[in-house]
């Protein structure tokens, strides 16, 4: 996270005490670790709601949801700051709709979306992050029920910030949901380097616009490739609550790489705007994503507007 911190610039915001506190940014995901960086001087796992088994508390099985919130909010207390989140400030609230696999059903998928938009007012849930997607043929439709679920959120005013997918490089391969024309698509700006994506080494892995409907995807681009970011531990306790283990393993960080680590780079950039400008709609925050960001020279299809860019965003 160091080293997106250098090319998004959001260290810019921190020395200014811009960090994203009172913003509730929801994670649906596989849940969220009680990682130190979320709970030491302060717990800012405000909400967790279990789809998949029904736990109170919470957890994560799988890993992917702790990365993922590690990125928008870890506190990098575990690493003498060197990896905080883009928005070290802000509440995190766990929709967990994946199981230990990473897996999930449109049905547990949907419950927590509407789950958000229920919650978005108690926790002020300004911004849902979904690093979640499919691209089966039945939901590659702007009519789909995940379409309609994140168009929901998006209608009730939250921002909504999805992952664009790793099946590029080829044309039309943004995944659902992100394929819906009002939520904020989020490609990866380096995935030129030779990465493990879905167990194998690839690169060029973003996916690509435009929609099976001609709309312009990604928007945005922001790192996605070799980002380290908070670790669970793997919950091999045979002890009855073990689901609820906490990170203390001795690898307190780890490495993933995909879009659905570029995205919520994008959403604690968000988190940040917000806390400085609680006012803005999520149309306001789209509009200035596009007016802020960093043309990369590179065709629309592969960076939308271009690279994401706290400095220009909160300077606009």
């Amino acid at each position: 996270m160091n080293r997106v911190s250098e090319i998004i610039e959001s260290s810019w915001a921190h020395e200014r005490d811009i960090t994203g506190k009172g913003i509730g940014v929801a994670v649906v995901d596989t849940g969220i670790g009680l990682h130190k960086d979320f709970i030491e001087e302060k717990n800012r796992v405000i909400a967790f709601k279990d789809f998949i088994s029904k736990f109170p508390d919470p957890y994560d099985d799988n890993g992917h949801g702790t990365h993922v919130s590690g990125i928008i909010g870890g506190s990098g207390y575990s690493s003498k700051g060197k990896y905080t989140g883009v928005a070290p400030g802000c509440n995190l609230i766990g929709v967990k709709v994946l199981d230990h696999r990473g897996d999930g059903n449109i049905s547990d998928v949907l419950a927590g979306l509407q789950w958000v938009i229920d919650n978005r007012i108690k926790y002020n849930i300004r911004v849902v992050n979904i690093s979640v997607g499919t691209t089966s043929k039945e939901n590659m439709d702007e009519n789909s029920l995940l379409v309609q679920g994140v168009n929901a959120i998006w209608d009730s005013g939250v921002v909504v910030v999805v992952a664009a997918g790793n099946n590029g490089p080829g044309p039309m391969s943004i995944s659902t949901p992100g394929i819906s024309r009002k939520v904020i698509t989020v490609g990866s700006s380096n995935d030129n380097v030779s990465v493990e994506v879905f167990g194998s080494r690839t690169k060029d892995y973003s996916g690509r616009g435009p929609t099976p409907y001609c709309i312009k995807k990604p928007d945005i681009v922001a790192p996605g490739s070799n980002i380290i970011s908070c670790n669970i531990s793997r919950y091999n306790s045979k002890e009855k609550n073990s689901h609820m283990g906490v990170a203390d393993s001795p690898m307190m960080y780890t490495i993933k790489s995909g879009t659905s680590m570029a995205t919520p780079v994008v959403s604690g950039a968000i988190a940040l705007l917000l806390s400085a400008h609680p006012e803005l709609t999520n149309r306001e925050v789209k509009l200035r994503l596009r007016e802020s960001a960093v043309d990369l020279g590179q065709r629309w299809e592969k960076q939308g507007w271009g690279l994401l860019n706290v400095r220009r965003l909160l300077d606009f």
